[in-house]
């Protein structure tokens, strides 16, 4: 089969288009004829060779695809030759085929094609689970998004909006994002390049905070972010793209009754992710369903352009998803 390979770890010049082997199903596992895959910024970890899939997964990149059931293992019944699926995988989606465990797919719905169904499992569970699931999320908390056009970002903006319409939702973003984050719905777009992401929070909040804070900085943002949060009020940490580091201090957190939350998605045991899939499967997927919720498709580009894919995620200029799409 084609697939994305690496000369070496490091810059996306070193991505390629070679062969591998169709992987073989096992049991409690599906083979996908992958259609369609979609660029994460753990892609991007990967390919310099600092985010090694976990054991027995493939160590192609990609991490969500969508396409049709083309092989069933033992054991599996709820899947059958043909059905039009998406899946999270921990490895191997840049490809024409990809393995999948069985509960870690879900059913297309009639009105999303490919493309669209390629955008959803990494970013909008990721969302999902840590804005609202681990955060205890409940209609009229206050929310702070940091990411502007990053995938996950604008998919937690969307949940928030759609399952919380009580709710406010701040987000930090810059450059041209600001309008689109606005139009998506935001109720506050903060410039974090022009403000103080911690004082504007303190302003729109009348000195209240931040209920509940989504954040992939990690280190750079962790005081501004502990300023930011409300009493009782949880920080979500999902990535660490401005250090893995920083000082806390523990006293005011204790005070103000704090939590910080450290989630990742890809190493959770299988049977754990197939909970979560399932939840998610059942609450949010009707949005999906009915259109209240839309994948957000930045760019769509073919396999073969997976380096000018990982150049526009690297630049920043992307707002959603960036998809890749096998013929």
């Amino acid at each position: 089969m084609k697939a994305i390979q690496l000369h070496e770890f490091g810059g996306p010049e070193h991505l390629y288009l070679g062969e591998a082997p169709v992987p073989e199903v096992g049991a409690g596992q599906v083979l996908i004829e992958v259609a369609a895959t979609s660029v994460n910024r753990p892609d991007i970890i990967q390919r310099q060779g600092n985010y090694p899939p976990p054991p027995g997964d493939s160590e192609i990149l990609g991490l969500e695809v969508a396409g049709t059931v083309s092989a069933i293992g033992e054991g599996v019944s709820q899947w059958e030759k043909g059905d039009r699926v998406f899946a999270l995988v921990g490895g191997g989606g840049y490809a024409e085929y990809v393995i999948a465990h069985a509960g870690h797919i879900m059913r297309i719905p009639d009105n999303l094609g490919f493309e669209q169904a390629a955008c959803i499992c990494e970013t909008y569970i990721t969302a999902w689970l840590n804005a609202i699931v681990l955060a205890n999320a409940a209609d009229g908390d206050t929310f702070l998004l940091h990411g502007g056009g990053g995938g996950v970002n604008t998919a937690a903006l969307q949940l928030c909006k759609a399952m919380f319409p009580a709710s406010k939702v701040l987000v930090t973003a810059s450059g041209g994002k600001l309008a689109r984050v606005r139009e998506l719905g935001a109720n506050v777009v903060i410039d974090y390049r022009e403000e103080k992401f911690a004082a504007v929070v303190k302003s729109e909040t009348d000195g209240k905070g931040a209920d509940i804070i989504l954040d992939h900085i990690g280190g750079a943002y962790l005081a501004d972010n502990m300023k930011s949060l409300a009493v009782s009020g949880r920080l979500v940490v999902i990535g660490i793209m401005g250090g893995a580091s920083a000082e806390l201090n523990i006293a005011l957190m204790m005070v103000k009754r704090q939590s910080i939350i450290g989630s990742v998605l890809r190493s959770r045991p299988v049977a754990e992710k197939s909970r979560i899939i399932a939840d998610f499967n059942h609450t949010v997927m009707p949005l999906f369903a009915d259109g209240t919720i839309a994948p957000l498709i930045s760019d769509t580009l073919p396999l073969e352009q997976a380096a000018e894919a990982h150049r526009m995620m690297e630049a920043g200029s992307h707002f959603g998803k960036i998809v890749l799409t096998i013929n």
